[in-house]
């Protein structure tokens, strides 16, 4: 009796082992409950990869936008070419300040440039043309000039409302303003001038006396373009 139970005992351990055995020849993730771990085929994990490049390209060139976008503007060098003037080239050309290319420059009367001359144009963020008006030295001229031939091929009248401007278009239209006192005036380049040093535009009479300078013989003024 004794020796029948532990052949039965003997058995099961047999058994046991050889389900054992069994179980680890087909793996555990067969084993029930177990997570069946998948690898991606190469055409997923290619797609992947492909988008993380593009994805970092992406960045890259956003990060590359941005550099260029704050990295200040470069001058520009003009050859002077003939019948150009500062004003034309400022206003119609680059759309910058005049006076920043005159100041650029180190000019101090434009009549004085010549064909094939260089000039440094300021980049537009740093020259660009003021909302409000330029602040200008002016003078005036009247009865010795009276009648005599102006740039634009008429008769100077000493109460018309006429200004000299070296290098604004003729028949340009300007605003001119006394900042002490408030007058306004509005005024037409008709003639080339000023000659003397020191002066931006030259007044008929008629308007230095609405200006109230025509007194002094000299001021400054604001001038606009219109």
């Amino acid at each position: 009796m004794g020796g029948l139970q532990r052949s039965s005992a003997a058995q099961g351990t047999k058994h046991a082992a050889a389900g054992a055995k069994a179980a680890s020849a087909r793996g555990s993730w067969s084993s029930e409950g177990a997570t069946i771990a998948q690898q991606p085929s190469f055409q997923e994990f290619l797609a992947q990869q492909t988008k993380a490049l593009s994805t970092n390209e992406r960045t890259e060139a956003l990060e590359t936008a941005a550099d260029i976008a704050t990295q200040p503007a470069a001058e520009i060098i003009h050859t002077l070419k003939k019948g150009e003037t500062v004003w034309e080239l400022a206003r119609k050309q680059y759309q910058v300040d005049p006076q920043e290319i005159l100041r650029l420059n180190n000019i101090t009367n434009p009549s004085t440039l010549q064909v094939g001359q260089q000039l440094r144009i300021p980049a537009r963020d740093q020259g660009a043309i003021a909302t409000a008006s330029e602040e200008v030295v002016a003078g005036w001229y009247g009865r010795f000039h009276q009648g005599k031939r102006m740039a634009n091929g008429e008769r100077f009248d000493m109460h018309a409302a006429t200004i000299a401007h070296r290098d604004m278009p003729i028949g340009s239209k300007v605003e001119l303003e006394n900042p002490e006192t408030g007058e306004k005036v509005r005024a037409v380049v008709t003639d080339r001038g000023p000659y003397h040093q020191g002066r931006d535009v030259d007044l008929s009479y008629g308007l230095a006396k609405r200006l109230s300078i025509a007194e002094q013989g000299v001021g400054k003024l604001k001038m606009r373009a219109l």
